[in-house]
């Protein structure tokens, strides 16, 4: 969650001005033009999306062309203002976007945005290059500097930018190099709401709860619904230089409580009849499995088992509702829903897309199907 200071919490549920603002760079972000008047504005904050950020915005005043907005190289952030009475405005940011569409209006333009994972897939390299082997860090800073120079690079808790590894052919597609390098760090990887390209791990159940949300009060007709889709509950990884270096694993991770409707048995690797034998009719084993050639160690191999099964286990419930707008929510934050009264759920946070100026705010979330104890 992006920080907010305390008394502009207050104004989420509360009297209170939200005003929008808006600005345009065309030198990479080194200096900002700001925007006459926004007419309108949306961010789409979502953790599936191939941009963790999206947006549309209606700005007037503004001019077009090579010295104004274009879709070759102008970046446009997006700002939502809290202000309670007789305070200052605090300013939350709602995404730093290029250009991908631009309609010129009587007054100004239409804009589709699309967050800075766009410039990095569209810098793909002119011919495969051979990196590494270097620190996380190193490979991940080359990787978007050549891309986005001077873009900032924030490493989240949980993570070890300082974990060697081997070397590794980046064939064409630069983003897909960096997801490779994020996943055998036990993470992922996106652009946040102020620019900075992002490498943290991969979020559970079990992270700081960082909003409550009451029944009647902030949640509004929620509707719940369940997919079987993505669901693994038993991983095998592996590690595979495939340069003739002894592989590393196979190590296998598993939804091991039996409170869990997805639980796949005492041992489904090294001894899958044991539901049978013990009558579990319940059980049933989703199996996947993940190689990588950045994989070097047995401890690193566990890290991503448990990173993958983390992921994979909380795609079975979702859960959308429509609460009062909070802008510094960010997708894989936990939030607590109070989805009947007395019935709390705790969801992590997948989409939160906002109209920039309303109080209203819908969201998707996934949570495990846990059984009550």
């Amino acid at each position: 969650m992006i920080r907010i200071p305390a008394s502009a919490l207050a104004a989420l549920t509360g009297p209170a001005a939200r005003p929008v603002r808006a600005e345009w760079s065309n030198d990479g972000g080194k200096t900002w033009t700001p925007v006459p008047e926004v007419d309108s504005a949306e961010a789409r904050p979502d953790a599936g999306a191939e941009c963790r950020y999206s947006g549309t915005a209606s700005l007037l005043g503004v001019p077009l062309g090579a010295a104004g907005i274009n879709t070759a190289i102008t970046r446009v952030r997006l700002w939502q203002g809290l202000r309670p009475p007789r305070t200052d405005t605090y300013w939350v940011a709602a995404g730093t976007y290029v250009v991908d569409h631009v309609a010129r209006t009587r007054l100004g333009a239409d804009l589709d945005l699309l967050g800075l994972e766009d410039a990095i897939r569209g810098a793909r390299l002119p011919v495969a290059r051979t990196i590494g082997p270097d620190s996380a860090r190193a490979l991940v800073e080359q990787l978007v500097g050549e891309a986005l120079p001077g873009a900032p690079i924030s490493w989240r808790p949980g993570v070890r930018p300082d974990k060697r590894l081997p070397r590794m052919t980046v064939d064409e597609d630069r983003w897909q190099a960096l997801v490779d390098i994020a996943a055998a760090l036990a993470g992922s990887v996106w652009v946040d709401a102020r620019g900075a390209v992002t490498i943290g791990p991969t979020p559970t159940l079990d992270d700081p709860v960082v909003w409550r949300i009451p029944y009647g009060t902030a949640v509004v007709e929620p509707a719940e619904e369940q997919t079987a889709e993505d669901l693994v509950n038993v991983w095998t990884v592996s590690g595979d230089g495939g340069d003739g270096s002894p592989v590393v694993g196979p190590v296998f991770a598993w939804d091991d409580d039996p409170r869990s409707i997805t639980y796949a048995g005492p041992d489904p690797v090294e001894d899958p009849g044991a539901p049978q034998r013990l009558g579990l009719a319940h059980v049933r084993v989703r199996a996947q499995r993940y190689t990588s050639p950045l994989i070097t160690d047995a401890g690193q191999a566990h890290d991503v088992a448990q990173s993958k099964l983390a992921a994979s286990l909380g795609v079975q419930t979702s859960l959308s509702f429509t609460a009062a707008g909070h802008p510094g929510l960010e997708p894989g934050d936990v939030a607590e829903a109070e989805v009947r009264p007395g019935e709390w759920q705790r969801h992590i946070i997948d989409s939160c897309p906002y109209t920039l100026g309303t109080v209203t705010q819908s969201c998707t979330t996934r949570t495990t199907t846990r059984r009550l104890t």
